[in-house]
């Protein structure tokens, strides 16, 4: 198998590499639409986009029920998915420590979709937005990278993190100041106003997702179990049940997070360790932790 053939690597990658990817491959995909849309003097770029992005007007959604998702793997101006990969990377690296990959995707598909359909339905109730609720449409993942940021800053809101290589802040302040850029951009409704409104819909979604995953609702599960049916329908493959048995007298509990484990006993164990080791990244950061430590904190965050 060559390994630099570009299918591989994406099926090798871990998902926060996989949704880069499938944005930037969308992007490069725009650009070539217009320039081959510049030397043919076709609307190809046009077309493509209104086939894609999350219209308003219910004509057109009815018609392209599909953009609610496809609307947030799309961008047109570097600046623009330049800025929502880099949150991407920010928020997705610390999700993927503490909460798993799995959940990741789940929390940036959810996080669109509730943006999405707040945007839908804001443009189609506000008498602001009737004069162009029929033209309107939204791109762009910032709603699903608002969503990740949001819910892991609500799960872990004392984390530190260094912004800038200076100014040391809790998590919850940078999850804080990105929604309140958001409510002071729609005072007046002057620049973006459906794009904002998008982002505070997915920053609803990932503080509710997390106050729900910490009473042992995982949120994500039914539409993580939907992306499994596509995968296999897409590969042609049936999916292989899994069960794993433990030889044990004590039957398996399940912990606030609804994941199995061994026992009671195991399970108050690795919870112990995992909140001395959550202790000591609150007090000298992650990168104090040691190699074992580190592995025992992304194992105990995957989803089994």
């Amino acid at each position: 198998m060559n390994r630099n053939n570009p299918i591989d690597v994406f099926k090798q990658s871990d998902t926060l590499t996989r949704l880069i990817i499938v944005n930037v491959a969308v992007f490069l995909l725009v650009i070539v639409l217009d320039i081959f849309s510049a030397l043919t003097g076709t609307g190809l770029t046009s077309f493509f986009v209104s086939f894609t992005a999350l219209p308003t007007d219910g004509i057109k959604l009815l018609t392209r029920p599909w953009t609610f998702v496809t609307y947030m793997f799309l961008h047109e101006g570097f600046m623009h998915i330049l800025f929502n990969m880099l949150w991407l990377y920010f928020g997705g690296m610390l999700f993927r420590e503490f909460l798993g990959s799995r959940r990741l995707l789940g929390v940036y598909l959810w996080g669109g979709l509730v943006g999405g359909f707040l945007y839908v339905l804001i443009f189609n109730l506000a008498p602001a937005f009737s004069d162009v609720v029929s033209i309107s449409n939204a791109r762009g993942a910032s709603a699903s990278v608002m969503a990740i940021i949001v819910a892991i800053a609500t799960f872990r809101p004392k984390f530190p993190v260094q912004l800038f290589f200076v100014l040391r802040v809790p998590l919850w302040g940078v999850a804080v100041f990105a929604v309140l850029l958001d409510l002071l951009a729609l005072r007046g409704l002057q620049s973006n106003p459906g794009g904002h409104i998008a982002h505070l819909g997915g920053a609803l979604f990932g503080y509710l997702y997390v106050q729900s995953l910490l009473k042992g609702n995982d949120w994500t599960e039914g539409i993580m179990g939907m992306v499994d049916r596509l995968e296999d329908w897409v590969t042609g493959r049936g999916r292989p049940k899994m069960k794993t048995v433990y030889k044990q007298k004590e039957p398996a509990t399940k912990t606030a997070f609804g994941r199995q484990t061994r026992s009671t006993a195991q399970r108050v164990s690795d919870q112990q360790r995992m909140d001395d080791i959550l202790d000591k990244i609150g007090r000298s950061g992650y990168d104090s932790l040691s190699k074992e430590e580190k592995e025992f904190l992304f194992k105990f965050s995957e989803k089994d």
